[in-house]
């Protein structure tokens, strides 16, 4: 992490290629590559700008986000009724353990248990806008996906804070900020990226320089307002492939960079690459 900005996300990289593609290279002569190309091309003129591709990715991630609760949809909504309860979704996550008590008593999973089955409550219940405990497709998503509603970042933030605060004094110092990303099991120096983000926190993420993170600091630090990862992504793709720096992308530059854009959201990390065209 550098500056005042956020990582990318990370995701799985894919590692399927499309049905005989065989290496990554020959994919650059195959259709597969050219197709997305020609939908990231919004406007059709032959050159792929920046901003297409922000409009692009930022449509790849919410394609992923609807596709997975689609896939998950089925497990929880019982009967059948298009929306999922909150007794639904605890008995189909818990009902093992709510149904055997003596069970979990012995069970590693004891802590975690009683740890997750309330957190998952308040999280339905805040995803759950008209509170009748059911949620729609929409308010599932909010459920699962937190991050991308605006409603339900204040539960995202305040999930972060329980898992790095671990003297529960309601902040993050400097060595839960660390513990979260780097566990030092022996005598010695620390390695130069974690001395690097001790010096993030406390010139970055400590904005009042109390020497520990509030909720509001937390916020701006998991969730800047002024940090787009689509843009950052687009940005960083054209950069590395605009071959003659006119800052825009023919289909040629994108296919010879074409390992770096399998790679990136653009193409759901390659997992596109194995779509039909109407699916893209």
């Amino acid at each position: 992490m550098t500056g005042g900005e956020g990582p990318l996300p990370t995701a799985k990289r894919a590692t399927c290629s499309p049905p005989g593609s065989g290496e990554r290279d020959p994919q650059r002569r195959r259709p597969w590559p050219r197709k997305i190309v020609d939908r990231i091309d919004n406007d059709g003129d032959g050159f792929v700008t920046t901003e297409e591709l922000k409009t692009w990715i930022k449509r790849v991630q919410k394609r992923y986000i609807y596709d997975n609760v689609a896939k998950v949809w089925k497990d929880y909504d019982r009967d059948k009724d298009e929306k999922i309860s909150w007794e639904e979704y605890k008995q189909a996550t818990y009902g093992y353990y709510l149904g055997n008590p003596t069970e979990l008593d012995d069970s590693p999973d004891h802590q975690t248990f009683k740890k997750m089955l309330p957190r998952d409550e308040r999280r339905f219940k805040a995803a759950d806008q008209d509170g009748d405990l059911t949620a729609t497709r929409e308010e599932f998503t909010a459920f699962l996906h937190p991050e991308e509603f605006e409603h339900m970042k204040e539960i995202v933030v305040l999930e972060t804070l329980e898992d790095i605060d671990k003297n529960r004094d309601g902040f993050v110092d400097q060595d839960e900020y660390i513990a979260d990303m780097f566990s030092h099991e022996e005598n010695g120096p620390e390695p130069d990226w974690v001395v690097s983000e001790r010096e993030q926190f406390n010139e970055f993420r400590d904005l009042n320089k109390d020497g520990k993170l509030d909720k509001d600091e937390i916020r701006h630090w998991i969730l800047p307002q002024d940090y787009d990862h689509a843009q950052a992504e687009a940005r960083h793709l054209v950069y590395e492939s605009d071959t003659n720096k006119d800052e825009k992308l023919t289909k040629e530059e994108i296919l010879e960079n074409w390992n770096m854009f399998v790679g990136s959201q653009a193409t759901n990390y390659g997992e596109d690459l194995t779509k039909n065209h109407d699916e893209l």
